[in-house]
């Protein structure tokens, strides 16, 4: 998985900070003169998010063993993907392709896009980067061996499969488009990030690929939610740089959604690095507003990501319902205040 791009702008949180309190100090005598059409909307109510079963559908990724693009069990998975959101009535379309990795191989990629309730013109993007990174490159000692990406992918895809099922039930259908895309070949990347001189680094194959060949040419959506690394046990999601540069109203929806659900903990009203990510290019070529719900650690700069990340570590006895929980819920809430706030 990516790196982290832009550290300096941490060094403003301070100043940030600063005047934060500075503007808020000067609100604090007029609070009492706040309307209630200030306040935000109430919380309808949603379908519940099961975390045992999203735990499930990330145990049945793994159980496949590493999903490297041009291996078997790569292909095994791709299939009960596509598999599993038709079970589900998402109609399903598999976009093959062929990427080129910094190191100049050549991998048999395929994206997969789910949608539900395609004939809606409000459309809401969710995604995840589905491959494993065909190398530990930061484990001490099996550094050529692929890593099981139980976080490092399947749990975002985990989750996104969790919310194919809710939405399939008859009776929690929100009045809204979804699209889930499960991104190929995000992870065959350099950790060497100034010595490739490619874009990306060689990160974010298959995003790079759909938003420059949208499997529907005409196809937006009103904004759009990246989930990487989402499963982990005490897992912190700071605000990702990027996002709030390109879809800030975005960032403060989900995190607002998230603390009203009393998810703080894991939702952390801070700013983050700007990690590059599957999102990076879905803004900057496909013109969608996507943020990215990254597992990150402020304020630990030797080790950005979770303790397990591009280890032969990466495995099931890390992920934690509790936070797959956290981050499914959150987003099910989404969908539905989206689906009764805003019109069609």
């Amino acid at each position: 998985m990516r790196y982290l791009s832009n550290r300096s702008f941490l060094k403003k949180i301070p100043i940030l900070i600063a005047l934060m309190v500075g503007f808020y100090g000067c609100k604090s005598d007029n609070s009492s003169e706040q309307t209630a059409e200030q306040a935000p909307p109430a919380l309808i109510k949603s379908a519940d998010f099961n975390a045992d079963s999203a735990f499930q559908f990330v145990q049945k990724q793994v159980d496949f063993g590493a999903r490297v693009p041009n291996t078997a069990p790569h292909k095994a998975c791709g299939d009960y993907l596509v598999a599993t959101l038709k079970k589900y009535g998402w109609q399903v379309v598999e976009q093959p392709f062929t990427a080129t990795t910094f190191d100049g191989k050549k991998l048999n990629a395929r994206n997969i896009i789910g949608s539900f309730n395609p004939q809606a013109s409000k459309r809401i993007l969710l995604a995840s980067h589905w491959d494993s990174r065909p190398f530990s490159d930061q484990d001490s000692l099996v550094k050529n061996k692929p890593v099981l990406a139980a976080n490092d992918g399947a749990s975002g895809v985990g989750v996104l499969l969790e919310i194919a099922r809710i939405l399939s039930k008859e009776t929690a259908k929100p009045e809204i488009g979804v699209d889930i895309i499960f991104f190929d070949a995000e992870d065959w990347g350099s950790s060497d990030s100034e010595d490739t001189g490619i874009e990306y680094s060689g990160f974010c194959l298959g995003s790079q690929h759909w938003a420059a060949n949208k499997h529907n040419p005409n196809y937006t959506a009103y904004f759009g939610i990246l989930l990487d690394m989402v499963g982990a046990k005490g897992a912190t999601f700071f605000k990702e740089g990027y996002s709030t540069q390109m879809a800030d109203d975005v960032v403060r929806q989900v995190w607002t959604t998230a603390s009203r659900l009393g998810y703080s903990n894991y939702f952390i009203e801070e700013a983050g690095g700007a990690i590059t990510d599957d999102h990076v290019p879905v803004n900057k070529v496909a013109r969608i507003p996507m943020i990215d719900i990254i597992h990150t650690r402020q304020h630990n700069l030797s080790k950005t990501f979770f303790d397990q990340w591009h280890t032969a570590h990466d495995t099931m006895e890390n992920i934690d319902p509790k936070t797959l929980k956290a981050v499914g819920q959150t987003l099910v809430q989404v969908l539905y205040q989206e689906a009764k706030d805003q019109p069609l």
